[in-house]
């Protein structure tokens, strides 16, 4: 019989925070590791081809591999032109439904060994194995000890790799394989941790989508040169077309509107606002997956278009009116909806311009 001194009254432990509207929604966040650890196959496969792309810093060259071909190559990063006939870095990314243990890495250190011995690519420089559920402390031991890894894996030889590299043959670790395990150096293999692939993850357009937490901190917008870029000539073109329309004269360029000082403020505005536009485009570009700010640019269009095509009295008007409502537009659903600013907008009206698919002056 349960005693009644046994019991306790329910007193949920006192919060040492305030909860945020955030938190009402999504509830308390789950930390990144775990996350990770939850990830289903397809989640884990998007993950690792994700984090991969952080390679690209490192190396001219990546690669991603996959398939019963794999050679015993996940992710290769190559040092140089020459590919697997130079030097290069060779990822394993494993998912299991625990750590990574000695048994699990055995056939793939073969791999490496046996198709380093028939020429398909030379040793790796480094091979780093990681595994959705962490590296195991005993396979982590084994890591840091080469001899002990070397006698382990020849121990485990026939168990794990005689029939395991290929399923075409049999694989003995004899004669002059054996000679080429023997001077093998298993200094090569490591290990990358959970933490590190997302500290890695953490550089690439894909994290904030990825594992939320909002976009890093914009750097301020780029400044106008004060030589126009080729890359402006087009809208640059529009706006003096514009202009010119307005004043029912010819506007060659930035000259021709000396007299004119109203314009000519305006026309350094427009320029700023460009330029605003093209910073958002590289920080789309470092910060969130592919596409975003097209998609940006997409809803743009679509929220001024129907006013750029209204009835004016002239170009001006019609640039004025159309990057005035584009101040109206939210665009609340895009991910950077948290970064851009009104000038962005304004900006976005101009990069249109610049491909032509706004025009101040039919």
């Amino acid at each position: 019989m349960i005693s009644e001194i046994d019991l306790q009254e329910i007193t949920p432990r006192e919060q040492t925070s305030s909860a945020s509207a955030t938190h009402v929604i999504s509830g308390i966040p789950l930390p990144k590791p775990l996350r990770v650890r939850s990830f289903s196959p397809d989640e884990w496969e998007e993950f690792v081809e994700e984090w991969g792309s952080s390679l690209k810093t490192e190396y001219p060259k990546v690669r991603r591999f996959g398939g019963s071909g794999d050679l015993g190559v996940d992710i290769a990063g190559f040092c140089s032109p020459e590919g697997f006939k130079g030097t290069w870095d060779n990822y394993q990314c494993k998912r299991y439904a625990h750590p990574l243990r000695p048994s699990d890495i055995w056939v793939e250190i073969g791999k490496v060994i046996y198709y380093s011995f028939k020429g398909y690519y030379i040793p790796p420089r480094k091979h780093f194995f990681a595994g959705s559920q962490d590296i195991g402390t005993t396979l982590e031991q084994l890591l840091n000890d080469p001899d002990e890894l070397k006698f382990k894996a020849e121990e485990n030889w026939v168990q794990y790799c005689k029939s395991g590299i290929t399923s075409t043959m049999e694989i003995s670790l004899s004669g002059d394989l054996f000679d080429h395990f023997q001077s093998f150096d298993f200094s090569i293999f490591s290990s990358k941790s959970v933490v590190e692939l997302i500290d890695g993850h953490s550089r690439t357009q894909f994290h904030a989508v990825r594992f939320g937490g909002g976009l890093p901190f914009r750097p301020d917008s780029l400044k106008p040169p004060v030589v126009p870029a080729g890359s402006e000539s087009r809208y640059i073109r529009q706006i003096f077309d514009a202009y010119g329309h307005y004043l029912s004269k010819t506007i060659s360029d930035e000259a021709d509107l000396e007299p004119h000082g109203v314009l000519k403020r305006d026309y350094l505005r427009q320029r700023e606002r460009f330029y605003h536009a093209e910073s958002l485009r590289n920080f789309a570009r470092d910060t969130v997956p592919e596409g975003t700010f097209a998609a940006l640019q997409e809803e743009i269009y679509y929220g001024v278009v129907d006013v750029c095509e209204g009835d004016y009295a002239d170009g001006l008007a019609r640039m004025k009116a159309t990057i005035t409502h584009s101040t109206t537009i939210a665009a609340s659903a895009n991910a950077l909806a948290s970064a851009f600013k009104t000038q962005d907008r304004q900006g976005i009206c101009h990069q249109l311009a610049n491909d032509d698919r706004l025009t101040w002056v039919p």
